[in-house]
């Protein structure tokens, strides 16, 4: 089983993260089975965190999880924080495919999406 775990900052404001919940389901709505689990986690903030998201995809039967940053840029949280919270759970479970997907930033689509939000 494969899941998809999205991975955001995390907010003190409740609703802020109850969009990134809403998004996560609107991912597994539109997955149409190229994931069978779709999870969020925060990496502040809020729960759950990166570590008990990974663990939540696993006990549901995850055999790889992919770490999507829901991030713009490549800054501290993408190049440093989000990987070391991501090996706690490669280091506890060596044998499961946990790997990190590229950041939204890099997607070569956003500019249009901006573009499209600007008209």
């Amino acid at each position: 089983m494969k899941a998809l775990l999205l991975v955001a900052h995390g907010s003190r404001r409740t609703e802020s993260n109850e969009e990134i919940a809403a998004l996560a389901a609107r991912l597994a709505q539109r997955s149409q089975g190229r994931f069978d689990i779709v999870e969020y986690a925060f990496l502040e903030l809020a729960a759950p965190s990166i570590p008990d998201g990974i663990e939540q995809c696993l006990q549901k039967g995850a055999q790889s999880v992919s770490v999507l940053p829901y991030f713009l840029a490549r800054g501290t949280h993408v190049v440093e924080d989000i990987p070391e919270q991501v090996a706690i759970k490669q280091t506890e479970y060596p044998n499961m495919d946990i790997h990190i997907t590229p950041y939204l930033g890099t997607v070569d689509e956003l500019p249009d999406v901006l573009l499209k939000l600007a008209e």
